[in-house]
């Protein structure tokens, strides 16, 4: 090691699957200026890599260090709050360090090479300026000349001293080809240009009219008071906002949220799903104006690049995303919302498997704020976590104006032939005719769930992955959801070669069809992931109806949760139970949840809701529980059920997963993983039962065979040590890929 002046020891992190960093010297002039959350390109065996710079350590254990070749960044990414944060992440979750700081990072962040290839790569990386847009602005600076003659040059002068400043993309769409013009004003010094940086506005089509803050009930207000209350505290305060569907639980963010911001701190909201972010945005632009970045992946690559600077750079004091959010570099946190907190989607299901709902409260602690979990149906561990007084509860248990909650009639679907009962088709043509609006919920898409094979009853299925073909006739295709394999619609017996298929079950593209059928009249939109995949897609769909320009909206889950359409007083829930089938402890739960938030759309204007829900078995609690919008009620059988299983919150998870294109040697691996795991779990005397190998409910995806193993403990602790010294002891062939999941919610 160098004992130079002109050198410092750097500690850095690089995106490789391992549980260590590195150290190397760099030299001055590169070594001023504050290091820590910096990009340096780094020597890594035969190759370069990207790394992140964790920490200025002044020695190292390691002797003969290499030297870094180049910084990459001018300023910091991250801060030594937000690096801390991320040492938590991957401690916690057992995910190399490197590799959580890139994830952390917008796709248009993570750098290339000049090669084309990834961080990786050999050849020295592009700079990130190749992101930035530069416009060009013009500002008339003196009268015009009586000289200069020309009625285009003239116009064009005058509207820059009206104007002020002005992008030449403004100047062009008002007068078209001018660039002869501009460049005689500056010639003759009548005008001025000035090429500098702006950012792409996801925004930039959209009017937003100014709003006010709206008046509280008793309990919104309570519910204020205390957050407000919390925030001046300037310490770490967790909440439940519990409220049922319409009862305000927006108004009371935006007014807290007002109350940070006077307070000179920054917020964070987090929703789960894209969706849902227009509306949002529109109501928190509506009231804050222009100080609001957004982060989800609908945006571009260079639009997500620029929110993130902007929220670097302190130019945005509210932001608004899905899970990725929770990694924005936004200091002065002084509230956390995470909006619909029960939501699964806020866990990663691949890579870094983080949960951004439980990030949030370890957040909020290091950052000493406030953290809001709200939701109408919170999970089943956040209310026992409030039942034991580690969530402070704030309860809205009336909707906004005093309406009630909507009746709900249900449909026993048993001996009825087709897919919409005489009962809702009535009441949606009732609907209809009256001028009011309804949903349509059904959790699947597609036309067709399964096609069989009239003459040998064998289902089309995927070749990549163990699940039935989805038809999708308006495509003429047959899909696989998970891996995207496609085939022509009917299609051919694999087994038998014969063409006639039949086809079987219902996705929302055939209710569609079939709701066109029945109601020729009625303006039918459809909301899922096949009619959302443009941009603008789902705000589209979203404006129309709020517009009273559709008459029913059919959706999956997209549809569920958090619109808020007050003509909507009719809410029709197709195969209500379906859920229930799903190999998972949590079916009831989020059968409870899902239908009381699809319910939960109906009636939220003057005018009454009513709920048609079409189900086999309504006799099940869930849907008890739903039908009668007995929350409490729903809990207390569910939490029996979870005592009695050993189930969080009674228990702590975690999943080990094996995947490879040779099923044997996926078997005698997750084997031989299962008995190190017994083997050590002896060792340690850890209190943790062992559930597996076992095959994967689905069992092939991507043409992987998959095995796992499910672990249980009532002590974290001796869950997390077992962990930590299998992930040390167990090496895994390199055509098995294999992974961790610390609190797993898809159990699949």
């Amino acid at each position: 090691m160098s004992d130079s002046s002109a050198e410092k020891i750097i500690e850095v992190a690089l995106p490789l699957p391992v549980n260590r960093t590195f150290h190397y010297l760099l030299c001055e002039p590169a070594a001023a200026g504050e290091l820590p959350g910096r990009r340096v390109l780094v020597p890594f065996r035969a190759r370069k890599m990207i790394g992140y710079i964790l920490s200025v350590p002044t020695e190292s254990k390691f002797d003969r260090l290499k030297n870094a070749i180049e910084l990459i960044d001018d300023e910091p990414l991250w801060r030594g709050g937000e690096l801390q944060f991320f040492r938590w992440v991957s401690s916690y979750y057992l995910h190399p360090l490197g590799e959580t700081l890139k994830s952390a990072l917008p796709a248009g962040m993570r750098m290339k090479s000049a090669g084309g290839k990834s961080d990786a790569a050999g050849a020295p990386p592009l700079k990130t300026s190749k992101n930035i847009r530069f416009e060009t602005f013009y500002t008339a600076v003196r009268s015009f000349p009586a000289k200069i003659t020309g009625r285009k040059i003239s116009e064009i002068h005058a509207f820059l001293t009206e104007s002020g400043e002005v992008p030449v993309s403004d100047l062009r769409g008002r007068f078209g080809q001018c660039s002869a013009q501009l460049k005689r004003l500056t010639e003759i010094g009548a005008a001025k240009k000035e090429d500098r940086e702006v950012y792409r506005d996801p925004f930039r089509d959209e009017l937003f009219e100014p709003d006010v803050a709206k008046k509280l009930n008793a309990w919104q207000e309570r519910s204020v008071e205390s957050v407000i209350s919390a925030v001046r505290s300037r310490k770490y305060a967790p909440f439940l906002l519990n409220g049922v569907t319409g009862s305000g639980k927006t108004e009371v963010y935006l007014q807290s949220i007002a109350t940070v911001l006077e307070n000179d701190l920054n917020a964070l909201v987090l929703t789960p799903e894209i969706s849902l972010t227009p509306q949002l945005v529109r109501r928190f632009r509506a009231r804050f104006g222009n100080v609001i970045a957004v982060l989800h992946s609908a945006l571009s690559d260079g639009e997500r690049y620029d929110e993130w600077r902007r929220i670097r750079r302190g130019e945005a004091r509210i932001v608004i995303g899905a899970r990725s959010a929770i990694f924005a570099p936004l200091e002065r946190i002084g509230i956390i919302v995470v909006d619909e907190e029960h939501d699964p989607s806020f866990k990663q299901s691949e890579g870094l498997r983080y949960n951004a709902r439980d990030l949030a409260l370890v957040r909020g602690k290091m950052e000493n704020c406030v953290v809001i979990l709200g939701s109408a149906t919170p999970q089943i561990a956040t209310l026992h976590a409030a039942e034991e007084g580690r969530l402070a509860l704030l309860p809205l248990p009336e909707r906004v104006g005093g309406g009630a909650m909507p009746t709900v009639e249900v449909v026993s679907m048993k001996g009825v032939k087709g897919h919409i009962s005489p009962k809702l088709a009535a009441a949606l043509s009732e609907t209809v005719e009256s001028g009011g609006q309804a949903m349509v919920f059904l959790n699947r898409r597609g036309f067709a769930t399964i096609l069989v094979c009239a003459d040998c009853g064998t289902p089309l299925s995927c070749p990549n992955c163990s699940v039935a073909l989805t038809w999708h006739r308006r495509r003429g295709e047959s899909l696989c959801h998970y891996c995207g394999f496609a085939a022509p619609a009917p299609g051919v017996c694999a087994e038998c070669g014969s063409l006639d298929l039949k086809d079987f079950g219902a996705g929302t593209e055939r209710i569609e069809h079939e709701l066109k059928e029945l109601l020729p009249h009625a303006r039918i939109l459809r909301m899922d992931s096949d009619t959302t995949t443009t941009r603008g897609s789902h705000a589209g769909i979203l404006s129309r109806m709020a517009e009273r320009r559709g008459d029913i909206l059919i959706g999956t889950q997209m549809i569920a949760k958090g619109h808020d359409f007050p003509g909507v007083t009719l809410v029709g829930i197709i195969n209500g139970d379906g859920g229930l089938n799903i190999p998972d402890f949590r079916s009831g739960e989020r059968t409870f949840q899902t239908l009381s938030q699809v319910m939960g759309r109906a009636g939220r204007g003057e005018s009454a809701g009513k709920v048609v829900m079409q189900c086999l078995n309504p006799d099940h609690y869930a849907l008890r529980c739903a039908i009668s919008h007995d929350a409490s009620g729903f809990y207390r059988e569910e939490m029996e059920f979870r005592r009695e299983a050993g189930y969080p919150p009674f228990s702590h998870l975690a999943l080990l997963g094996f995947s490879g294109l040779d099923e044997r040697a996926v078997e005698e691996c997750a084997a031989r993983g299962g008995g190190v795991l017994h083997e050590l779990k002896r060792k340690l005397s850890a209190r943790v039962e062992l559930l597996g190998p076992s095959i994967a409910p689905l069992y092939r995806i991507r043409s992987r065979f998959r095995r796992r193993i499910l672990l249980k403990s009532p002590l974290r602790n001796d869950l997390r040590r077992l962990l930590v010294a299998w992930s040390d002891a167990f090496e895994t062939p390199r055509s098995i890929r294999r992974f961790i999941d610390i609190d797993p919610i898809d159990m699949s």
